[in-house]
């Protein structure tokens, strides 16, 4: 099967054993954006993604397993950072890469602060987009290079946002496609099974190359970052979903 995973670190647990492990070779493994995972499987580019879980309810995809991407309180590769106080906020840089991340920005400023700014999208470099907006969202590996202590700027953990809004945990991503693939399924639990046995690996091989810090990679990998998506992460899952639809009405793109 052709598969397209997110190339953040954090879905390298989930992915390893395709990589390096015991199940290398048993499917065509691409790397993505999330936003492009999601595309791929619209287009039918691709038999399954890790795809954002916006994306796969808007799609009506069939989860495979029950494995995700995933946080219960901080998160630190999704950040709000703002020169203003969050209340004050009137403009919004977006970094697009994730649609899950920007629907959960939305949401927390909107419920959480009162705040509906106006947004533009950009990369996420986080000078030019401060130079442009109030505030800036940045996700992923450019989150995890930045310090959030040392920025002087007023700053929000959007996992943690979610977590104090909802007393829920928040999903971003999980693995689905097109049908039910329970041999997919079963091959994906044994890559993630073989990933959590080698996270150091992960870590050694990974963090030169994506400038991340290796204690700070690890204890995100090992965990801040939850794959394993139990009943209550499920339940979370749907309220989120249920109110990015909302916000999506109001905001489409």
């Amino acid at each position: 099967m052709h598969l397209s995973a997110v190339s953040y670190l954090n879905t390298r647990p989930l992915v390893w054993g395709l990589m390096s492990g015991p199940q290398s070779g048993q499917h065509q493994l691409d790397f993505d954006l999330p936003s492009v995972c999601a595309q791929r499987l619209a287009t039918k580019e691709v038999n399954a993604g890790l795809v954002p879980v916006i994306e796969a309810a808007r799609q009506h995809l069939t989860p495979i397993g029950s494995l995700g991407i995933a946080c219960r309180g901080p998160v630190r590769s999704i950040l709000l950072l703002s020169k203003v106080p969050i209340a004050d906020i009137r403009t919004l840089s977006l970094d697009s890469s994730s649609r899950s991340s920007v629907m959960l920005a939305r949401i927390i400023l909107q419920q959480g602060y009162k705040v509906q700014p106006e947004t533009t999208v950009m990369a996420p470099d986080i000078r030019a987009m401060l130079g442009k907006s109030d505030a800036a969202l940045i996700i992923g590996d450019p989150a995890l290079r930045l310090d959030p202590d040392s920025t002087g700027l007023y700053t929000l953990d959007l996992g943690e946002e979610w977590f104090h809004l909802t007393s829920l945990p928040m999903v971003f991503a999980i693995w689905a496609g097109h049908q039910q693939e329970p041999d997919l399924a079963k091959t994906l639990q044994a890559s993630y099974e073989y990933g959590r046995l080698h996270l150091a690996d992960i870590v050694m091989a990974e963090c030169q190359e994506r400038n991340i810090w290796p204690g700070l990679a690890y204890e995100y990998l090992n965990s801040i970052i939850q794959y394993e998506l139990t009943d209550e992460f499920k339940k979370g899952m749907k309220l989120y979903i249920e109110e990015a639809i909302k916000m999506e009405d109001k905001h489409p793109e």
